[in-house]
């Protein structure tokens, strides 16, 4: 084969896996199945690699094509939040992408490596492949990932097969699936050759996916067992799709902003409160754009009176999101008013933690005046002090216990198994997904937050601004759906259920560095003479 031919099967390779995976990207069930073959055509393009530049190349290729392919809409959001020009973002974008996506490149040079120490011992064929996923799953854990993406959310569109999750989170599912595409390469190599059906690979596979799909069947079983038929709390979630507030407040000024939003929240919550008995209300992240409690005015004090006022003349708890102020530090916060032991109304907050780089958080290391003066879209707020329940009392008495989230912490599955850890009853996930209106990103934030209460096995109430607003159950299941760039409230109705332990609310994300450490054991190994 000619450096030309095989250069252009490596591309096509490339090709192949960067549409496979955009085609996983619409999380439609019936495509579940690519996911199982999605990375053959690169693997297979990577044994063809004759130097360690050219796999470290389809690496880093792979990386950029697969952000451009699933992630293009990030860019032009950035561009319409910084006011930068599309084209410097996308730059920007495509320029950190290989330390965004290390996985590829790092899968890419193990796999040469691998391959090269073991081409002349027949029965360590196995090694590569195995060291490849380890190492892809590793290397996932570790690497700054902005959206915390892998192969195994795919699996989400199948409502068994995701059940897995519970065992070591989406990680799990993707090594599973590495491994399925390592069996698939496996066989249409011995194919391609003329060598015939090699049937080892196929029996792997197949027993892989019939352990998976065994797992999840029996577990989404158990999980409908232990989830009963009567409510146990009945949600108002409002979700009014009031966006661009930043926008609105310099065209109208900021009080009337506020008004609006407030008057809004009022009348679609009260309409909810006339549909349903409801033990809680709650509106999404931000939507009060100011501090509370710590009001900066006396309009600011007025208002944050009315909110106090309105929520005892209606007699239901509110949870909604606004500004904590603590000194000069201020944070994006989850606002909690209910009753409090003696019935008077108490208040209590939750400080989001894990901030969007930039956009809402700087880091105080780099954070200089000249920072900011090339940037003065990057965020002010600080970080809260991580993982803590919330113990919110209802109406008649009654403690819940609330693992909050807001937003960006929803894909982050360590953070919420600490919180879930503490004895939730509910996982409470306030959002603003409205930078991202118009694309698949709502959608796959939704997705996030469903796999954090697969692996937690833990109900979820998850209220944006804009969309994707949803229930979950503890078997992923988002039911009360208000869809994107939608204005509209829904009762949400979350059943009773008894607790079930899960190794991945129990341990969190422990996959990854396990695969890092068996990983390296069998790199070195493998450095002996074999």
């Amino acid at each position: 084969m000619t450096s030309v031919k095989r250069w252009a099967g490596a591309l096509l390779g490339v090709a192949a896996t960067t549409m496979l995976f955009a085609a996983l990207g619409a999380l439609r069930p019936g495509w579940v199945w690519l996911a199982m073959v999605a990375m053959a055509p690169w693997l297979a393009a990577l044994d063809g690699a004759r130097s360690a530049r050219g796999a470290l190349g389809l690496g880093v290729l792979l990386s950029v094509t697969f952000t451009a392919a699933v992630f293009g809409w990030f860019p032009g959001a950035v561009a319409a939040y910084s006011r930068a020009p599309v084209w410097l973002c996308w730059g920007v974008f495509l320029l950190i992408v290989p330390v965004l996506e290390l996985q590829f490149i790092t899968a890419a040079c193990v796999r040469w490596y691998a391959r090269r120490r073991v081409a002349e011992v027949p029965r360590l064929a196995w090694v590569p492949p195995v060291l490849t996923s380890l190492v892809y799953v590793g290397t996932e854990w570790f690497t700054p990932k902005l959206f915390a993406e892998t192969l195994g959310h795919s699996m989400y569109a199948s409502e068994t097969l995701r059940q897995g999750a519970d065992l070591a989170g989406a990680p799990g599912l993707t090594l599973g699936l590495l491994l399925i595409n390592e069996c698939v390469v496996r066989v249409a190599r011995g194919l391609a050759s003329r060598q015939g059906l090699r049937l080892r690979p196929v029996v792997v596979a197949v027993v892989l996916a019939v352990v998976g799909w065994g797992y999840g069947w029996v577990r989404l079983g158990q999980v409908r067992s232990a989830v009963h038929s009567a409510p146990s709390l009945v949600v108002g979630a409002v979700q009014a799709n009031i966006t661009n507030i930043e926008k609105l407040a310099a065209e109208q000024g900021t009080y009337e902003v506020v008004r609006n939003i407030l008057d809004t929240h009022y009348a679609m919550s009260d309409a909810l409160l006339g549909s349903a008995p409801l033990d809680l209300l709650v509106w999404p992240e931000t939507v009060y754009p100011t501090t509370f409690g710590t009001p900066k005015s006396e309009d600011g004090g007025a208002l944050d009176e009315e909110i106090r006022s309105w929520v005892s003349e209606r007699g239901v708890p509110l949870v909604f999101g606004t500004y904590d102020l603590e000194g000069e530090r201020e944070f994006n916060a989850a606002m909690f008013l209910g009753p409090s032991a003696t019935g008077e109304l108490a208040q209590s907050s939750y400080r989001k933690t894990m901030l969007f780089p930039l956009t809402e958080w700087v880091p105080d290391a780099v954070d200089t005046p000249a920072l900011r003066a090339m940037l003065p879209w990057t965020g002010r707020w600080k970080r809260g002090p991580g993982p803590r329940l919330v113990d919110f009392r209802i109406n008649g008495g009654r403690v819940l216990k609330v693992a909050p989230l807001i937003c960006y912490e929803a894909i982050f599955p360590n953070y919420v198994a600490a919180e879930v850890r503490q004895g939730a009853d509910l996982i409470l996930t306030l959002s603003n997904d409205s930078w991202f209106s118009g694309t698949p990103a709502p959608r796959l934030h939704l997705m996030h937050a469903a796999f954090r209460s697969i692996e937690t096995r833990t109900a979820q109430v998850r209220v944006t601004n804009s969309g994707i607003s949803a229930f979950i159950d503890p078997a992923g299941t988002w039911t009360s759906e208000l869809e994107d760039n939608q204005r509209a409230g829904t009762v949400m109705r979350v059943p009773s259920a008894d607790r079930l332990s899960s190794l991945a609310g129990a341990c969190g994300d422990w996959l990854g560095p396990v695969a890092l450490v068996l990983a390296v054991v069998l790199g070195v190994w493998i450095r002996r003479p074999v």
